[in-house]
């Protein structure tokens, strides 16, 4: 969806909202096509079995009889692929930010070289704090709980509410706010749920030990 914000053309005139829309739609059809017969054929396969490493590192241990060398490195290829592009598209956000910095620190448009450069820079920059903290996946669901749970089912109803200023009391707004409340209560929840995991099992936080 960054991908497809950033690329249609959009004016005054004639914005991008249609186009947009037909974009966001088809998206989300292909990334259901892909994600949910994974996730049900997965889960009718090895059901609760599935370790803390996820299907990459239990998969092996389900089939190291039948599982060639060819496959296992078809499938770390596959991964790999996967990272390296969905790193590109989460990390939009951040290039466009720095370019815009630049952009406007030296008045002038960035060149290839220097688009290659800050990508290189955050590129390494993430890979010495996933180096520094290895521990850190332990706290995705605390650091999820508190950032993305917010930013997905709160912020938006929030900053609706605050850009097209409905009637109060009315539907939509009573609706929105409902949305919204019912977001930071979740994410309430989650946080919860996540400091109380952390007391139970302990955090081994060790450094430049992946």
């Amino acid at each position: 969806m960054l991908v497809l914000q950033g690329t249609l053309p959009s004016n005054l005139e004639q914005t991008s909202k249609i186009p947009m829309r037909r974009g966001v739609s088809m998206s989300y059809v292909l990334i259901s096509m892909c994600v949910f017969p994974l996730a049900i054929a997965g889960f009718w396969a090895y059901g609760n079995q599935i370790n803390d490493g996820g299907l990459l590192y239990s998969f092996p241990e389900f089939h190291k009889r039948q599982i060639t060398k060819f496959s296992m490195g078809a499938i770390y290829v596959l991964v790999i692929i996967h990272c390296l592009t969905s790193f590109q598209i989460y990390a939009m956000p951040v290039f466009d930010n720095l370019e815009i910095r630049y952009t406007s620190i030296k008045n002038q448009r960035c060149s290839p070289l220097v688009r290659t450069c800050i990508r290189l820079f955050f590129g390494g920059l993430t890979f010495f704090i996933s180096v520094t903290f290895p521990f850190l996946p332990r706290l995705s669901t605390l650091l999820g709980s508190m950032t993305l749970v917010p930013i997905t089912y709160a912020y938006p109803c929030f900053m609706w509410l605050s850009l097209k200023k409905p009637r109060p009391r009315g539907i939509i707004c009573c609706f929105n706010v409902a949305l919204g409340s019912v977001g930071m209560l979740l994410s309430a929840l989650l946080v919860a749920a996540a400091i109380r995991t952390l007391a139970l099992n302990g955090l081994d936080a060790n450094f430049f030990r992946p």
